[in-house]
């Protein structure tokens, strides 16, 4: 049971739960067909109170068929890399590292790319990412194995930088086979990353995924704090190390390759994201966990929305977290070193 000291702070989860609301608010009434919030407000009034439809059947469909699919996939991709991201950090004791450094983000690639080459239809695609990303994942983990040493976490590092390189290898040769006209356009949108495509359907098949990876974590939240010791130290604490770092490792690779395989590769999210929330909640997981959730799908959320309404064409997903994502990143560099 939570004590009060461990208990996550109302006030900045309170506000991360605000900033996720009004963004959702704003993803669902700002596009190419604008709602006012009143509209907004009479339209989901309608439907959640049983009323059935409005009285305007356009910007019904437009709300509950286009945008709220799209709005959905969003937070679910952001609050996956942002809570996968602070568990990679805490796991391997640094604040630089991403979710996708096992490799998961280049497998997935690489099973998008070869679903594109083959012309499988677009369910197939996100099924391949996702095998893909757990695939490269579990290369990693069994390389890792049969080294061994010391080192554990140095050891599964320097596999999935190996690893990822050499799926990174894959991907170039994929796009080098790939129709000029079709398929390679179709490769390179998929690997900047975009929710144009999302419905109900890829919804309905990554949401269990997420939400696995997600509870695994919660119901690791304590233990996961003691893995920033060194192993001795946290096995003379009372925790199997290996099997804790495994399971870690799992829910946070499954929760990444599902938010990949649905979305595209998003940079920074899952790197800026946790800094962000352990200033604002400190470092202890239990509360960094919640806080890198709210304001992992708050950023995505927003950023979709500015990547389908900034410009006449929609913009990649990556650029715009990159182009957010990568200032404030050194900014926070920058403020630690002044520290």
């Amino acid at each position: 049971m939570a004590t009060p000291e461990h208990a996550a702070p109302a006030a900045p989860l309170l506000l991360a739960g605000a900033l996720l609301l009004l963004a959702l608010m704003g993803a669902l009434a700002l596009g190419k067909f604008p709602v006012s919030p009143v509209e907004l407000a009479a339209t989901l009034g309608a439907r959640l109170l049983g009323d059935g439809t409005s009285a305007d059947a356009t910007r019904d469909a437009v709300i509950w068929h286009i945008r709220l699919p799209r709005v959905l996939a969003a937070a679910l991709v952001g609050a996956a890399l942002g809570a996968a991201g602070a568990a990679y950090q805490g796991l391997f004791r640094n604040p630089l590292v991403s979710p996708d450094i096992l490799g998961v983000s280049a497998g997935c690639g690489l099973g998008a790319a070869l679903a594109i080459l083959l012309a499988l239809p677009l369910a197939a695609v996100s099924a391949l990412a996702f095998a893909g990303g757990l695939l490269a994942v579990g290369v990693v983990l069994l390389a890792a194995r049969r080294t061994g040493g010391h080192e554990a976490v140095l050891v599964l590092v320097l596999c999935g930088v190996a690893v990822g390189a050499l799926l990174g290898a894959g991907i170039a040769l994929v796009k080098l086979l790939a129709d000029p006209s079709v398929q390679l356009p179709a490769i390179t949108f998929w690997l900047l990353g975009g929710l144009g495509a999302v419905g109900l359907p890829d919804l309905r098949l990554a949401a269990p995924a997420l939400g696995l990876g997600a509870t695994l974590l919660l119901a690791l939240r304590w233990r996961i704090n003691l893995l920033s010791l060194p192993d001795e130290e946290a096995a003379a604490l009372g925790v199997q190390v290996g099997p804790l770092r495994l399971a870690v490792i799992a829910a946070a690779t499954l929760m990444t390759a599902a938010a990949v395989a649905m979305a595209g590769i998003v940079g920074w999210v899952g790197l800026v994201v946790p800094h962000v929330a352990r200033l604002l909640a400190g470092p202890e997981f239990s509360r960094l966990l919640p806080m890198a959730l709210l304001l992992g799908a708050a950023f995505v959320v927003v950023a979709d929305t500015l990547a389908r309404t900034l410009a006449p064409i929609e913009l990649p997903l990556s650029v715009l977290s990159s182009a957010v994502g990568a200032p404030f990143f050194l900014w926070l560099l920058g403020r630690r070193s002044a520290r």
